[in-house]
C-alpha cells in the first residue's frame, strides 16, 4: 500500500507539473515575448479578420495571386500532404494538371518553366508562401485583371520587391513571399 500511494503522488505531481505548470509557463512566456504569434499571426483587414500569415489560402480570382496546391484543400484541421512518392502515376497525373492549369490561368507559354511550389504541395498542405519568380509570372494576369496603368505596375512590383522574405537564419530555405500579404498589398494599390 505504502508504494502505491508513493506512486500516486509521483503521478500527481508530474501531472500538476507537466500537464499545468508547464504548459501555463511556456504559454505565458509566448504571449509576453510573441504575442502575435502565439495568437495565430491573425491579419485583419478594417475590423474584421482576414486570414493568418501561417496558413495558406485558396485564391481562385485572376486578380489575385494563387497560392500553392493543397492536398487538404487549404483545410488546417487534418493537415498533411498527399504522401504520394515521386513514382507515383497519380503524383505525375496531378502535377501535370498542375502545369496546364498554371500556364493557361497566367497565359504563359506552354514550355515555361513553372516553379516547383505551384507544382507540387507541401507536407502540410498549407504553406502560405511562394517563391518570387512564381509571383513574377502571375504579373502579367493580375495586371490585365485590375486594368493597372504602368505606375500602378511599378507599384505592384515594388510590393513584390518588399514582401520577398529572405531565408530563414540567411541560410534556410529560398526567398519567398506570403500569398495573402501579397493579395493585401495588391489591394492596395486600386
Amino acid at each position: 500500500m505504502k508504494t502505491v500511494l508513493i506512486s500516486l503522488k509521483i503521478f500527481l505531481f508530474f501531472t500538476l507539473l507537466t500537464g499545468i505548470v508547464y504548459p501555463l509557463l511556456v504559454t505565458g512566456i509566448a504571449q509576453f515575448v510573441f504575442p502575435a504569434k502565439a495568437n495565430g499571426s491573425f491579419v485583419v483587414k478594417g475590423d474584421k479578420i482576414t486570414g493568418s500569415e501561417l496558413i495558406g489560402q485558396q485564391f481562385n480570382s485572376p486578380a489575385y495571386f494563387s497560392s500553392r496546391p493543397s492536398a487538404v484543400s487549404y483545410n488546417p484541421l487534418p493537415s498533411g500532404g498527399s504522401n504520394y512518392g515521386l513514382t507515383n502515376l497519380k503524383l505525375k497525373k496531378f502535377v501535370d494538371s498542375c502545369k496546364i492549369q498554371f500556364i493557361s490561368f497566367n497565359h504563359l507559354d506552354r514550355m515555361a518553366g513553372i516553379p516547383s511550389e505551384m507544382v507540387f504541395m507541401s507536407a502540410s498542405g498549407l504553406d502560405p508562401h511562394i517563391s518570387p519568380e512564381a509571383a513574377l509570372m502571375q504579373l502579367g494576369r493580375i495586371i490585365k485583371a485590375r486594368n493597372f496603368n504602368a505606375a500602378q505596375e511599378q507599384k505592384l512590383r515594388q510590393c513584390i520587391r518588399e514582401l520577398t522574405e529572405a531565408p530563414q537564419f540567411l541560410c534556410l530555405g529560398e526567398e519567398r513571399i506570403n500569398v495573402l500579404l501579397l493579395n493585401l498589398a495588391t489591394d492596395k494599390i486600386q
